[in-house]
C-alpha cells in the first residue's frame, strides 16, 4: 500500500466552551447567596459595572430595558460616543465583534432564548415575577437600627467562661479551665488529653483534673463529660437519682442498646416495672448537653420562587425578587472614559470590562428567566401536591421537565440545584418533586417514591401495640392498595426515615406500657 500526501476540507459541528458560556452555566446552578457573593466580586473588579437603585418614584424597570435604553438614547454627556448594545443591537457589526470575541456563535451560547428577544420568551407573568430585584436601598447613618440593640448570641463556651470566673479566683486555675473549655465541642463533650493540657499548661494532671471536676458540675448538667455514660452520670447525680442500680445500667449501655431487659434486670437486681422506671428516666437526660448553644448562627433558607394560589383557581408563579441581585452597565462612567487618550493595553482592559458588563447582565436576566420557566412547569406537574399533599406527589424525571418546556436535561438539573421553593405547604427544594416512580399492581398509573414513603411512615404511625407491623405485612397493605412494592424496599424507605424494625418498635411499646 502506497503512502501519499492529500488536503481533504471537512465540514463538522462542536460546541466551543469559551469563558463567557461557562460564567452563564456557573451563574446558572449558583444559590442566591452564592449569586450575591459572585456579583459583590464582579462590582469590585469591574468598574463599568454598577448597582441599579430604584428611583424615588418606585419606578422597577426590567434589567435588559436598562441597558437598552441606556444604548439607543446617548445621552448628552456621551458627546456622540456611541457604544452599542451587541445584546439587543441588530447591526451585523456589533454581532461580528462579539462573535470573534467569543470564538462562537451567539445562538450557541443562549440556545433556550432561540434567537428571540426576552420580551417574546418571557413566561405570561407580571414583570416583577421574573424581572431581576434591586439591591437594598443604603440607609443613612441617621437611620435608627434596630439590630443594634439586639444581643449577641451567647456561645457555649463564653457561657462557661462566666461561670468559671465565679466559680475559680485563683489565676493559673482559671487559665487551666480556659484551655479546658476550649476543647469541649458542640455537643458538650471534653475530648482532649489531660495529661496533654498538664504538659503544655507545666501543671499536675491531678490539677486539670481537679478543674475539670469543677467545670462538670457547670450549667447545663452533663458538660465536660469525656464519653456518654459519664454525661449520664453527671446528670443523674444532678438529679440525686445515681444510685447503684443505675450506676450498673449506665456501665451497661450495650444491654440498653439491644434492649436485653432480662440480663439487665438480672445486673441491677430490679423487677420488670423497676427497670422501666430506670429505662424513662434515662431518656429523660440530655445525651448532647452542649446541642442548646451554637457558635453561628443558623442560617433560614431563602426560597428562589414564591407559589400562591391564583383567582382562577390554578397557581401564580414569580420569583422571589428580595434574593437578586441586580446590576447595569454603566454607560455615562464608559463614555466617559472613553474620551479620554488611551493606550493598546487600556483599550483592551476597557473593552474586556464592557463585554464583561454585558454579559453578566445577560446572563442574570437569563437566569432569571430559566428558574422561572422550570418552577412554573414543575408546578403545572405538581399542581395535585400543592392541592392535596404529599399523597398525591406525582412521579417526576428531569426529562419530562426539559421536553415540556424545550430545554436540556442538564439545564433542568443545574436549575434545581440548591433553588428553593416556597408553597402553601412549605418550603421545598426543587429537586424534591422529582421522585422515581413505583408500578402500580394494577397496572393504572404509576406511585411517586416519596408519596410510598409517607404512606409508609403514616401506616407504622398508626399501628397499636399488639398490631405491629412487619415489612411483609405493610408490603401486604400496599399491594392492596395498588402499589407493586417489594420487601426489600420497603425495608429501604423504613431506614431511610429512620423507623425501627418491627421487633424493636414491638420492645419500645411494650417498655412504654
Amino acid at each position: 500500500m502506497a503512502l501519499s500526501q492529500k488536503l481533504e476540507f471537512r465540514q463538522s459541528q462542536l460546541l466551543v466552551m469559551t469563558p463567557q458560556l461557562m460564567q452563564a452555566i456557573k451563574l446558572l446552578q449558583l444559590s442566591n447567596l452564592d449569586l450575591v457573593a459572585y456579583v459583590e466580586a464582579e462590582l469590585e473588579r469591574n468598574p463599568l459595572l454598577d448597582r441599579a437603585e430604584d428611583d424615588d418614584g418606585g419606578d422597577r424597570r426590567d434589567l435588559r430595558d436598562d441597558t437598552r435604553d441606556d444604548a439607543a438614547e446617548p445621552s448628552a454627556a456621551t458627546d456622540g460616543v456611541e457604544a452599542a448594545d451587541w445584546m439587543e443591537s441588530g447591526s451585523s457589526a456589533g454581532s461580528e465583534t462579539m462573535e470573534d470575541k467569543l470564538d462562537s456563535d451567539l445562538a450557541n451560547v443562549f440556545p433556550d432564548d432561540n434567537g428571540q428577544a426576552a420580551s417574546e420568551t418571557a413566561p405570561a407573568l407580571p414583570t416583577e415575577s421574573w424581572a431581576v430585584a434591586p439591591s437594598r436601598q443604603a440607609v443613612s447613618s441617621d437611620d435608627y437600627n434596630l439590630e443594634a440593640f439586639v444581643a449577641a448570641e451567647t456561645t457555649l463556651a463564653d457561657h462557661l467562661s462566666n461561670q468559671l470566673g465565679l466559680a475559680v479566683s485563683d489565676p493559673a486555675l482559671r487559665l487551666i479551665g480556659g484551655a479546658i473549655i476550649s476543647e469541649i465541642d458542640d455537643a458538650g463533650y471534653f475530648r482532649a488529653d489531660i495529661e496533654t493540657i498538664a504538659e503544655q499548661l507545666g501543671a499536675r494532671p491531678a490539677t486539670v483534673r481537679d478543674v475539670l471536676r469543677t467545670i462538670q458540675s457547670f450549667d447545663p448538667a452533663g458538660i465536660g463529660a469525656r464519653d456518654l455514660s459519664e454525661c449520664l452520670a453527671i446528670q443523674l447525680r444532678d438529679r440525686d437519682r445515681y444510685d447503684p442500680a443505675m450506676a450498673t445500667l449506665i456501665d451497661n449501655l450495650e444491654l440498653v442498646a439491644r434492649r436485653d431487659q432480662n440480663t439487665l434486670m438480672k445486673l441491677c437486681g430490679v423487677d420488670a416495672e423497676d427497670l422501666a422506671e430506670m429505662l424513662a428516666e434515662l431518656k429523660a437526660l440530655n445525651p448532647k448537653p452542649g446541642s442548646g448553644f451554637g457558635d453561628a448562627l443558623v442560617q433560614t433558607v431563602v426560597p428562589d420562587v414564591m407559589v400562591r394560589p391564583a383567582n382562577d383557581g390554578g397557581w401564580h408563579v414569580e420569583l422571589n425578587t428580595g434574593t437578586l441581585p441586580r446590576v447595569l452597565f454603566d454607560q455615562t462612567y464608559y463614555a466617559k472614559v472613553s474620551k479620554g487618550r488611551r493606550n493598546e493595553k487600556e483599550d483592551e482592559f476597557l473593552a474586556e470590562c464592557m463585554q464583561t458588563a454585558k454579559w453578566l447582565v445577560k446572563s442574570l436576566d437569563q437566569r432569571a428567566r430559566t428558574i422561572l420557566k422550570v418552577s412554573t412547569e414543575i408546578v403545572r406537574q405538581q399542581d395535585a401536591f400543592l392541592a392535596h399533599g404529599v399523597q398525591h406527589l406525582r412521579p417526576l424525571n428531569l426529562k419530562t421537565v426539559a421536553e415540556a418546556i424545550g430545554m436540556h436535561e442538564s439545564t433542568v438539573s443545574r436549575v434545581t440545584s440548591n433553588k428553593y421553593m416556597a408553597t402553601t405547604r412549605g418550603v421545598f427544594e426543587l429537586k424534591y418533586f422529582f421522585t422515581a416512580a413505583i408500578a402500580s399492581s394494577e397496572g393504572g398509573v404509576s406511585h411517586s417514591a416519596e408519596a410510598v414513603r409517607h404512606r409508609i411512615k403514616r401506616l407504622i404511625d398508626e399501628e397499636a401495640a399488639d398490631t405491629i407491623l412487619s415489612d411483609d405485612a405493610i408490603v401486604k397493605t400496599l399491594r392492596d392498595a395498588g402499589i407493586d412494592i417489594a420487601r426489600r424496599t420497603v425495608a429501604k424507605y423504613r431506614e431511610a426515615l429512620r423507623i425501627p424494625s418491627s421487633v424493636q418498635r414491638r420492645r419500645d411499646k411494650q417498655v412504654a406500657l
